[in-house]
């Protein structure tokens, strides 16, 4: 395998596209049946109240307090978001132990610092550059200047959700109710290439096939979003695979613990270099 920087987003590019997290496995997601066809073939009609229930399942989500996690190719980061307290964190890990590179990545958002700690495990991380420097066991403490719109290591307070639910639920172009809290549809991932569980690279992959990706959601009793699954086919040397994004604990986050300064030193040039 070949070591190269990670670009366009941690969460979004190494954790959601094939190939990225090395030597990870992606298998195929297996086929989906869209709900857009009836037993008798024929089309049902749009549900505008299914879709305005999934447009308002997401209003929560803006307060900033809530636990997530997000999974896909054979990787998964998950943590909590605290806007009382401008704090998150976030737990990021791409590929298994067995793999010739894993990697693992906690941060601590604590306006106006952040931090992160870098494991790089498997036979290729001595190949990393830098690693000696990144690979130390110890949070290192990031440059605001430096991370600001970094989709890997920044975080925007404005825009608090790391998926973009809000972005996606407005993508959608047809949903019906298949149970209590329950619906299925397709959404134009055209339309939400900025979301932040999506890689925009590999939608322009999609090609037109974007247009109408199959996907199920689920909310809780109060009509808030607990689960999104994005069924994403195949694009070019990419295999099909299954987002999975979750939310709960809404509400009941907490402010997220600080690194003590005994466990904090200041990211090296090759940290920036790795992630940006």
């Amino acid at each position: 395998m070949t070591v190269r920087r990670l670009s366009a987003g941690l969460v979004a590019v190494a954790l959601f596209t094939p190939g990225v997290a090395a030597c990870t496995a992606t298998g195929d997601a297996g086929p989906t049946a869209t709900p857009s066809a009836t037993a008798s073939g024929a089309a049902p009609e749009a549900d505008t109240d299914a879709k305005q229930a999934l447009l308002d399942s997401t209003r929560e989500i803006r307060n900033g307090n809530f636990r997530f996690s997000m999974s896909g190719a054979g990787s998964v980061a998950e943590g909590q978001v605290h806007q009382p307290s401008q704090s998150a964190e976030i737990r990021v890990r791409l590929g298994e132990s067995t793999d010739d590179l894993a990697i693992g990545l906690d941060l601590i958002h604590a306006k106006p610092d952040s931090w992160v700690k870098l494991d790089l495990k498997g036979q290729a991380a001595t190949s990393v550059p830098g690693a000696d420097r990144l690979n130390l066991g110890k949070y290192q403490h990031l440059d605001q200047n430096r991370i600001k719109g970094n989709r890997s290591l920044g975080f925007d307070f404005e825009k608090v959700d790391p998926a973009g639910s809000e972005a996606l639920t407005q993508a959608v172009t047809d949903v019906q109710r298949t149970g209590d809290g329950a619906y299925a549809g397709t959404l134009d991932l055209s339309k939400a290439a900025d979301a932040g569980s999506l890689d925009p690279t590999l939608v322009t992959a999609l090609g037109a096939e974007a247009n109408s990706v199959p996907f199920t959601a689920t909310t809780d009793a109060q009509g808030r979003l607990t689960e999104l699954v994005i069924k994403l086919p195949e694009a070019g040397q990419a295999a099909g695979q299954e987002i999975k994004v979750t939310y709960s604990d809404y509400g009941n986050a907490t402010e997220a613990t600080k690194p003590s300064a005994d466990q904090v030193v200041e990211a090296p040039p090759e940290l920036y270099n790795l992630l940006d």
